[in-house]
């Protein structure tokens, strides 16, 4: 039963990330989704500052803080192992709902696109960055990454097993293609307003300071493979005279995405 229940849990933290993921695409096209990054009752400027600024902080930390290989040591003394995971993805999608709900809109105009093929171009990749996102998670395991692999293993009496991963496709041009698309997402609009400005910043800030820990958490766990990894290819920006032959690390190397 309790490995039923640990299942439930793990496709439960998943269902709910997925559903906040595709919220995430909406809130920042102001499209399709009930509140977008641009509705919601105006406030005063500088609450809507304290209150955005607020929230991405307490999505950077969250991530950053129980990504760290000390905090899981410290958690699985309080739940299994197979489920830690997907108390990660829980974690992060609860906060990822409480942004979306409390997120105060600033609608000032930063920049606005007139012209229909730049505002096309700017959209083609939007939605570019999201789909390099979704692709690289498959890349690295999709299912192990967002914790379903581990509960579905416990369900079958199976122990837990890191996949060899191959660095390939996006990986051998870029360290981080799945940041990279964050931040092509955050940032590629026609229409950016102020609070769309706050949050491209916010959460730009999170991926340049979060890598930083996640290299480091690397570095540890593969040691000279990922320090040749890091010499051969850049972290964010593609650079064809740097892609050299496919290395080939652990799969832990993926799993430091959070």
């Amino acid at each position: 039963m309790a490995r039923i229940i640990a299942f439930a849990y793990g496709l439960g933290a998943y269902g709910l990330f997925f559903a906040a993921f595709l919220y995430l695409i909406g809130f920042l096209a102001n499209q399709v989704v009930p509140k977008g990054v641009d509705d919601g009752v105006s406030v005063s400027m500088g609450f809507a500052l304290m209150t955005n600024f607020g929230l991405i902080a307490l999505f950077g930390m969250q991530h950053s803080v129980m990504a760290r290989p000390g905090f899981k040591r410290w958690l699985t003394r309080f739940v299994p192992h197979s489920i830690e995971r997907s108390t990660f993805v829980l974690a992060a999608s609860l906060v990822l709902v409480l942004l979306y709900w409390q997120w105060r809109p600033m609608t000032q105009v930063v920049w606005h696109v007139d012209s229909v093929w730049l505002s096309t171009a700017l959209w083609t990749v939007f939605a570019a960055g999201f789909l390099l996102v979704l692709l690289s998670t498959f890349i690295i395991d999709h299912f192990d990454l967002f914790g379903l692999r581990q509960v579905y293993l416990n369900l079958m009496q199976r122990g837990y097993t890191h996949l060899p991963f191959k660095v390939t496709y996006f990986y051998k041009f870029v360290r981080h293609p799945l940041y990279l698309g964050l931040l092509l997402a955050f940032w590629a609009t026609p229409d950016m307003t102020l609070g769309h400005l706050v949050f491209a910043l916010g959460m730009s800030a999170y991926v340049f300071i979060g890598v930083r820990f996640e290299e480091r958490d690397l570095e540890t766990i593969l040691g000279d493979d990922y320090r040749r990894y890091r010499e051969r290819v850049p972290m964010l920006l593609p650079r064809p005279d740097k892609v050299h032959e496919t290395v080939t690390p652990p799969a832990r190397a993926a799993a430091g995405h959070g």
